[in-house]
């Protein structure tokens, strides 16, 4: 169980490990180019190896990728088309840095409803790893349930998965849309009974990252808002209760708080955390 947070790139794709140092970081996760734009840059053979040497160098690690905002398998044509090669640039920059997978948010079914959707988003997926290496994950987030966001439950999920039906697919589970859908992954024998469900529409060894949010709303809300490490619904016991469950041993746990300042992820909630898998005794 390796703690680590979203960190930023500014200055080069190197720097994430600068910052990931400064807070204590032990894994990470990034942008490789903006969150919400369609056009994708593509790090340059410089800075893949600068990147690739700076992550040996500090041991920081797993590295995972987090994939554009704008990208919808539930969309229209154009838009599918955009995600599709969107997905597909983050896929092959994710190979080339060396990183685990690109996590992302599958997007929105308009109101038309899962079953409308699967098909074309299990097809367009499809298409993305037909065009990607065998090296990287496509892992799928969990949404909070807000509005018409695909993926809020563990069904879902897991029907998505079956329908990509390829290995390569895995799940990030994010704490906060995980509570605020519906889980109480806060209370000792709500968090069993999710990662049971869990289990059984998907399998535990298709979780390969989780979001530590703690939670700004009240759950069962259906609204995204992460709030910082025992500030929120969740809480410090609350993360006591979820970093204990054995599902989440052997899973990097990634921060994408907003921090004291509005500025992401800090020292402080990484702290957070680490004191939390002291108290639990669990080893790194």
């Amino acid at each position: 169980m390796r703690l680590g947070a979203h960190v930023s790139t500014a200055g080069g794709p190197a720097k994430a490990f600068d910052k990931a140092v400064e807070i204590g970081a032990e894994t990470i996760q990034i942008f490789a180019s903006s969150p919400r734009a369609w056009k994708f840059k593509m790090p340059t053979d410089d800075q893949t190896a600068e990147f690739q040497d700076r992550g040996e160098s500090t041991g920081v690690g797993p590295v995972f990728l987090h994939g554009s905002y704008l990208v919808n398998v539930g969309g229209s044509p154009e838009i599918v088309e955009k995600s599709i090669d969107c997905l597909t640039s983050n896929l092959l920059a994710a190979s080339k840095l060396g990183a685990k997978g690109v996590i992302f948010h599958g997007g929105s079914h308009k109101g038309k409803g899962f079953d409308a959707v699967l098909e074309q988003a299990a097809s367009t997926l499809n298409i993305v790893l037909d065009q990607c290496p065998d090296d990287v994950w496509l892992i799928i987030e969990n949404s909070a349930g807000m509005g018409a966001h695909i993926g809020a439950s563990f069904v879902e999920l897991g029907r998505m998965v079956r329908a990509i039906d390829d290995e390569r697919v895995k799940i990030c589970l994010d704490t906060e849309h995980c509570f605020a859908a519906g889980y109480n992954i806060a209370d000792s024998e709500g968090v069993k009974a999710a990662m049971e469900e869990f289990d059984q529409e998907i399998g535990l060894d298709k979780l390969v990252a989780v979001h530590a949010n703690d939670a700004k709303v009240e759950h069962g809300s259906g609204v995204d808002r992460h709030e910082n490490i025992g500030d929120g619904y969740i809480g410090l016991d609350g993360f006591e209760v979820i970093m204990s469950h054995p599902a989440f041993r052997n899973v990097p746990f990634l921060l994408e708080v907003p921090g004291p300042d509005k500025k992401g992820p800090d020292k402080d909630n990484v702290d957070r955390l680490k004191a939390v898998r002291e108290k639990l005794g669990i080893q790194v």
